[in-house]
């Protein structure tokens, strides 16, 4: 009876341990089963979503799985044949035109052709000096219906300007360029001509031949008039009406000046541009009275000495 009861416990002990043993293994293949569900969402091409567990990475066969058929126009992403990523997302989407043309047309393109137009653009700054075009001026002062000639009283001259660009460069080829600042460096000078009559010289008296060109000296001089007969010499004396150069005075053709303007020395005065002479005058003489912003012209009588009177007039010097 002992040995029977003996018996039992042993068995028992042997029931519980293999029970024991089962419910462990059967606890680690619950939780084994549970470490390799995922949570997907499907989202279709009308937006709608849809969620689900499953142990599958295969996206056709998740598909497949749940009796979700793809149609003619619709694709997924990622695709069929690939495993879903750290996302765990599958896109269903409408198949459109547009990509297909994409792809098409960069299939036709080279890698070379694509690298190509990645081409580093370049900025400089530069400074450049141009020359500013002088302008031509016209002064006609010829009296109306007479026979006109042109002489030129000042020489043009180019001015200067330098401008500040910046410049895009592609490829070494210039492409967008932009004022930044611009400076005149020098003012260009303007061209004189003057249209005047044109003088046929008188019987007996001298020319002064027209200066063409050069640079004169502009000033402005108190002008008068002077005559043989006042220059203190008896009619008949010796040196009467010669002057300071040894030449006997012409009328609109000497002027006595201070002795900054040198005998020989030309001077235009527009003023007496219509008189015979044409405006042009040399010094041939000095005076007492004359100081270097001053000259006398000589006259051939008193009365048209006192009739011209004394003006402050414009003078080019040469």
């Amino acid at each position: 009876m002992k040995n029977d009861k003996k018996l039992s416990i042993k068995i028992i002990r042997k029931i519980v341990f293999i029970s024991i043993i089962l419910i462990g293994l059967l606890t680690v293949g619950v939780f084994a089963g549970r470490s390799n569900l995922n949570t997907v969402t499907i989202i279709c091409s009308d937006d709608s979503e849809l969620s689900l567990v499953t142990s599958e990475t295969n996206v056709g066969k998740i598909l497949a799985d749940n009796y979700i058929i793809l149609q003619d126009d619709e694709m997924v992403t990622p695709d069929a044949d690939s495993n879903i990523d750290f996302s765990k997302k599958i896109i269903i989407s409408k198949v459109t035109d547009e990509p297909k043309v994409i792809a098409e047309e960069i299939s036709n393109v080279s890698k070379e052709e694509i690298l190509g137009n990645y081409v580093t653009v370049t900025e400089k700054i530069i400074t450049e000096q141009e020359e500013i075009p002088y302008e031509t001026v016209t002064k006609d002062i010829s009296t109306s219906g007479t026979e006109t000639t042109d002489k030129v009283i000042q020489e043009g001259e180019n001015g200067l300007k330098e401008t500040k660009y910046k410049v895009k460069y592609q490829n070494d080829v210039e492409i967008e360029r932009e004022v930044i600042s611009e400076q005149i460096i020098k003012q260009p000078v303007e061209k004189i001509i003057q249209i005047s009559t044109k003088i046929t010289s008188r019987s007996g008296s001298r020319s002064v031949t027209p200066v063409s060109g050069g640079q004169p000296t502009v000033v402005t001089m108190n002008v008068s008039a002077y005559t043989a007969s006042t220059c203190g010499k008896a009619t008949g004396s010796a040196g009467y009406g010669m002057t300071s150069s040894g030449n006997p005075a012409s009328s609109w053709y000497t002027v006595a000046a201070g002795s900054a303007y040198p005998i020989g020395t030309v001077i235009y005065i527009p003023y007496f541009a219509n008189q015979p002479n044409g405006g042009w005058f040399v010094v041939e003489d000095r005076g007492g009275a004359i100081s270097n912003n001053r000259i006398d012209i000589y006259m051939d009588t008193y009365s048209e000495c006192v009739n011209f009177g004394r003006r402050n007039l414009e003078c080019y010097i040469y």
